[in-house]
C-alpha cells in the first residue's frame, strides 16, 4: 500500500490484511479525489474510525465536531442542504443512541444525503463492555423511513458499500466492526447490489442467512457440514433495508429450514426481518435464529462473545445439525397451504 500523487494505491492482498475502518478510510480518500461535494465530519474520534484519513489529506474539507454527537448530525443536516455529501463517522452505539432523535429527525426525516458510516458495530468492541456494544442499532434503524442499512460481512465489502452508497441520494447507515474481521472475499470481483443477497455457498439442505461478521462463520459452518455429508446454502444478505425478499421466499421454497445468524441482538434485526418475509409467505418451515439473547454482554474479545452466544463456526454448525433433525412436516405437499 502506497500514497502516490493524485490518491492511494492498494491491492486486495492488502485489504485482507487490514480492518473494515481502514479500508473505509482509504475508499472515502479515494471517493475525494473525484468528488470535491464530499465532506467529513466527526465527533472527536477520527483516528478509531479512520476518517482521520479523508481529513488529512483534505483539512479544508474535514470538520471535528468535539464530543457531541447530536451537533455532528446537525451540521450534517445543514451541509447536505447547501449540496454537500456528508460522510459522517462516529461509533455505531453513539450514532444510534446518543443521537438517534437528531439521525431520526435531522437526516431521514429531511431525507437528506448525508451518509453515516458507523464502527465498532456489534460486539466488536469486546473490551468496551456494555456501554460500547452496539447490539441494538439495527433494530432501531430498521424502523426509521428513509434510511438504507447495510452491513457489510469484510474489508472488500465494505469499499463496495462505500461506493455504492454515492449512487442513493439519501440517509444511508454502514455498519462496519473495529477489529481484523476476516476476510470472505478474494477481490471486488463480484457483484454486489444495494438491496440483494448474496449466495455465497449453494446448498439444498438448509440454508444460513447471516451479515456483518458472522458471514464468515456461517461460511466456514458451512464447509464443515459439507464433510458430513449435508448441503448449506450460505446467504450473504448485507442491505437490511431494502431487504431482498425474493432471496428468503427462494430459500424457503428450495430448502425448507432457515437459520439467521447476527451479531445483534436477536430482538428486531436480521431474524426478525427474515421471520417477517416468512410469515407473509404463506410457506412453512423449520426456523430458528442465533444471536444475543435480550443480556447486556460481558467484557472479553469479541471472538469470546460470539462463541458464548453460539454466533461463531461451532455455534452455527451445532444450530444446523439440531434443526435438521427437527421433524417439522409429515409430508412435503404445500397445496394444503396458503
Amino acid at each position: 500500500m502506497s500514497t502516490a500523487e493524485g490518491g492511494l494505491t492498494w491491492t486486495v492482498y492488502d485489504a485482507n490484511k487490514m480492518t473494515q475502518r481502514e479500508i473505509y478510510g482509504l475508499v472515502l480518500t479515494e471517493l475525494g479525489e473525484k468528488h470535491p461535494e464530499i465532506v467529513g465530519l466527526s465527533a472527536d474520534l477520527a483516528k478509531s474510525t479512520k476518517i482521520s484519513d479523508f481529513g488529512d489529506r483534505f483539512p479544508e474539507r474535514f470538520f471535528n465536531v468535539g464530543i457531541a454527537e447530536q451537533n455532528l448530525f446537525g451540521m450534517a443536516a445543514g451541509m447536505a442542504k447547501a449540496g454537500l455529501i456528508p460522510f459522517v463517522s462516529t461509533f455505531s452505539v453513539f450514532a444510534t443512541l446518543r443521537a438517534g432523535e437528531f439521525l431520526r429527525t435531522d437526516l431521514c426525516y429531511q431525507n437528506l444525503n448525508v451518509k453515516v458510516i458507523a464502527t465498532h458495530g456489534g460486539t466488536s468492541f469486546g473490551s468496551a463492555g456494555a456501554t460500547h456494544h452496539s447490539i441494538e442499532d439495527l433494530a432501531l434503524l430498521r424502523a426509521i423511513p428513509n434510511l438504507t442499512v447495510i452491513v457489510p460481512a469484510d474489508g472488500i465489502e465494505t469499499a463496495k458499500a462505500i461506493r455504492a452508497c454515492m449512487d442513493i441520494k439519501g440517509p444511508v447507515y454502514i455498519r462496519i466492526g473495529r477489529g481484523f474481521e476476516p476476510p470472505v472475499f478474494e477481490s471486488e470481483d463480484y457483484d454486489f447490489e444495494i438491496g440483494k443477497a448474496i449466495e455465497l455457498r449453494p446448498g439444498t439442505d438448509i440454508t444460513v442467512i447471516a451479515c456483518g461478521a458472522t458471514v464468515y462463520h456461517a461460511i466456514e459452518a458451512s464447509r464443515m457440514l459439507e464433510r458430513e455429508g449435508v448441503s448449506v446454502r450460505v446467504l450473504d444478505l448485507h442491505t437490511l433495508k431494502p431487504f431482498d425478499d425474493d432471496a428468503i421466499r427462494r430459500a424457503v421454497a428450495e430448502t425448507r429450514r432457515i437459520i439467521t445468524v447476527e451479531d445483534h441482538n436477536r430482538i428486531g434485526g436480521l431474524g426478525g426481518a427474515v421471520a417477517d418475509v416468512i410469515a407473509r409467505g404463506g410457506k412453512g418451515c423449520a426456523f430458528e435464529t442465533l444471536g444475543i439473547p435480550d443480556t447486556f454482554c460481558s467484557h472479553g474479545y469479541p471472538e469470546d462473545i460470539m462463541h458464548i452466544y453460539g454466533i461463531d463456526t461451532d455455534g452455527i454448525a451445532a444450530k444446523i445439525r439440531e434443526v435438521l433433525g427437527r421433524d417439522f412436516e409429515d409430508d412435503e405437499d404445500w397445496e394444503d397451504e396458503v
